[in-house]
């Protein structure tokens, strides 16, 4: 019986020095990717998949992960109430950290009529240096293994991740949110998921290439003209 004894107090101290020694592995873990990331990491939420412009977002379109801190964009959502039953105002792509300056209440864009509401990626060095503003007209190019190939021109700019309420102005773009067709905007999401986008912004006397030349129903006012 001592024996049994004896052997239950060793099988005891075994296994709480294998637990800390798990412990112990785990935190020197987490040192190393700190050393390594410079970050603390922070648990935010993230779009289970795309969700769309207007959709109203339930529990089940998100999901909290784990995420570097110096990596995060600004405003960020930690808290799954700030998200849930409130409207997407632009589209949000799988995986994305949902930013809470593109959720709210429905009609937060003026969208024109029979246009739909689609936002990409994108930063500086691929939309003319950041100068692409909300209410601008772009022509937008995809940069893929096939080459460049011109998408549509005189699309309408509704918001940008610099322009959008509560963001900073000195800020640099991560996101734009363009006026399409509904036709148009799996052409686009593919478009971005494939490679990259290129925004440039045409003078008045550009040409406009013709309807077949460009993606389909993209809108297309006359050149020059602006929308504020």
């Amino acid at each position: 019986m001592i024996v049994g004894i004896a052997c239950g107090l060793l099988a005891a101290c075994c296994m709480l020095l294998y637990a800390g020694q798990v412990r112990a592995s785990e935190r020197s873990a987490r040192e190393a990717a700190l050393d390594r990331y410079g970050s603390e990491q922070v648990e935010v939420y993230v779009a289970q998949h795309d969700i769309a412009f207007g959709q109203v977002i339930s529990a089940d379109d998100v999901a909290p992960r784990l995420w570097l801190a110096d990596l995060l964009p600004a405003d960020c959502a930690t808290d799954a109430r700030s998200v849930v039953g409130m409207t997407a105002t632009s589209t949000i792509l799988a995986n994305e950290p949902i930013p809470l300056q593109r959720v709210g209440t429905s009609g937060s864009l003026d969208v024109p009529a029979g246009l739909c509401a689609v936002s990409v990626p994108t930063q500086d060095t691929l939309a003319v240096g950041g100068a692409v503003d909300k209410g601008s007209l772009v022509d937008v190019y995809a940069s893929g293994n096939d080459g460049v190939v011109l998408l549509g021109q005189r699309i309408l700019v509704l918001e940008t991740s610099s322009s959008a309420a509560g963001s900073s102005r000195s800020g640099s773009l991560s996101w734009i949110t363009l006026a399409v067709t509904q036709e148009s905007v799996e052409e686009l999401l593919n478009a971005s998921r494939a490679g990259k986008l290129y925004i440039t912004l045409p003078g008045q006397e550009v040409p406009v290439a013709a309807a077949s030349d460009t993606m389909d129903g993209v809108a297309a006012p006359e050149a020059g003209e602006r929308h504020d």
